[in-house]
């Protein structure tokens, strides 16, 4: 960045080390740029050593040998358009035999060195159908020849649309089948700002996580909930944060959530059973060791020549010990560190949920929401909104049936969406045949402090509603007389 300094563009362009995403068509892949390493994209291999210092958002061509040169901008693509088309396709037969050029052909044309466009005019050329086919379908042939021979690769910068298009399109299992509109409703649903402190459980490879943490910008904390051994970050890490946005992320298991609500959690106790398996460890390998020489001993008593040859030692076998005790000792230095580390990571997560002041809540996970939903929303601050992600409505209707219930949130809404893309173009707009068939449902609500009245204080009785006075007949009657 120092180098940089007097460039506007320094951050817009790509840097070595930088997690960019490569495009082509409409195929994603998240890479990290290295020098002199290969990248495979699409059936082919290239190093990305000359997008360094490019900006984003740059079209690269794959030239002979592995190596990307931009693009240059063309104004005019006079050489592929078409000056002659037919009035329609009816007397075309696709029979295989209009194009002149033999697979051979082809790949003798690759290997002189032309590149894709200059090969989808060869192949217009050498077309017997070409000239008769409409205007509509001259375009369509072109677009379907250029998207397999020619080799243009976009360098993006990563963002949580293009990640969860990449995700969508080659895993959709990995991140529970979310849509990217799903993703982009959770983030505004939740209310997701700069400053705010964010409560995430996913299970969604980091994706939920890392757009969280996009549209925080660095400031705030976020504390991510997760299960098993260790927090699962392979999206996030793929959007390429500067290092303070690492700082305001925190992780906490979910195992030790009962725990920190009753006040019972114990810092310690992962480092003292760390130790305690380490000594017991130790204790089981002395023992089993000594046996073992013994019964050597036991077994080679007559036979002297073989004592005399254990006792005598060999130079090259103690220094060979003493580097592996040295090696020992680092690696179980290295673990105390990291043990302290996590150790401290929790005591700072545990602070943060402590408070019970969390300005919101995020779930997509492929477990059952209920429970997590349940106990998560304990730590969140009233009048906060949450949101859950599921790919099925079944899971939803449960939660929002107990809310229903027990109290606490308001505004409770289970929505799904519905996204279809259209093609935009001259006389041929109309809405894209294929579609996704569902982006998930989600369920969102606003918490509210719950009205628990004080165990010691009298409650007061409701008072009656005043009642109207009713005026007897004979005593108007008296009245009305005298």
């Amino acid at each position: 960045m120092a180098d940089n300094a007097g460039d506007p563009d320094a951050e817009c362009r790509i840097s070595d080390g930088d997690y960019v995403v490569l495009k082509r068509g409409d195929v994603f892949k998240a890479v990290q740029i290295q020098k002199k390493s290969k990248v495979v994209f699409e059936k082919q291999w290239f190093h990305l050593d000359n997008a360094i210092g490019e900006l984003y958002g740059t079209t690269f061509e794959i030239a002979p040998g592995g190596t990307l040169q931009p693009r240059k901008p063309k104004h005019t693509e006079s050489t592929t358009e078409a000056k002659e088309a037919g009035m329609d396709n009816r007397h075309i037969v696709d029979d295989g035999k209009s194009q002149k050029l033999t697979r051979e052909d082809i790949e003798t044309l690759k290997e002189q060195g032309l590149k894709g466009q200059e090969i989808v005019q060869q192949l217009i050329d050498n077309s017997t159908t070409f000239r008769d086919k409409t205007e509509f379908a001259q375009e369509k042939y072109i677009k379907k020849k250029k998207k397999k021979y020619e080799s243009n690769i976009t360098v993006l910068k990563p963002s949580a649309r293009i990640l969860a298009l990449m995700y969508h399109g080659r895993e959709p299992g990995k991140i529970c089948h979310l849509r990217y509109d799903t993703l982009a409703q959770m983030l505004t649903l939740g209310n997701i700002h700069a400053g705010s402190k964010i409560i995430v459980f996913e299970t969604c490879a980091g994706l939920v996580l890392g757009s969280v943490m996009e549209r925080m910008g660095g400031y705030g904390s976020v504390i991510q909930m997760y299960p098993g051994g260790g927090p699962t970050r392979a999206g996030m890490e793929s959007f390429g944060f500067p290092s303070h946005f690492h700082d305001t992320l925190h992780d906490f298991p979910l195992c030790k959530v009962n725990a920190l609500l009753a006040g019972t959690l114990d810092l310690e106790c992962k480092e003292t059973e760390a130790s305690e398996t380490n000594g017991s460890s130790e204790k089981l390998s002395g023992p089993a060791e000594q046996p073992l020489i013994g019964a050597q001993g036991d077994t080679e008593e007559g036979n002297s020549e073989p004592q005399s040859m254990e006792v005598s030692t060999d130079p090259a076998e103690s220094t060979e010990k003493e580097e592996r005790e040295k090696r020992k000792e680092l690696r179980a230095q290295e673990k105390k560190i990291k043990m302290e580390e996590k150790r401290r990571r929790l005591a700072a997560a545990a602070a943060l949920l402590e408070g019970r002041n969390a300005d919101g809540l995020v779930i997509a996970s492929r477990f059952h929401p209920c429970p997590v939903l349940l106990e998560l929303l304990k730590f969140v601050a009233p009048s906060r909104p949450f949101v859950v992600y599921c790919q099925y409505r079944e899971a939803l209707i449960e939660c929002y049936t107990k809310l229903r219930e027990q109290g606490g949130a308001i505004s409770l809404r289970l929505t799904d969406s519905w996204l279809r893309h259209y093609q935009v173009l001259p006389n041929r707009t109309h809405p894209v045949l294929l579609m996704s068939g569902g982006g998930g449902y989600l369920l969102s609500g606003i918490t509210v402090a719950a009205d628990v009245s004080k165990p010691g204080a009298p409650q007061r009785p409701e008072e009656p509603a005043a009642k109207r006075m009713k005026l007897n007949k004979t005593d108007s009657s008296c009245t009305s007389s005298s």
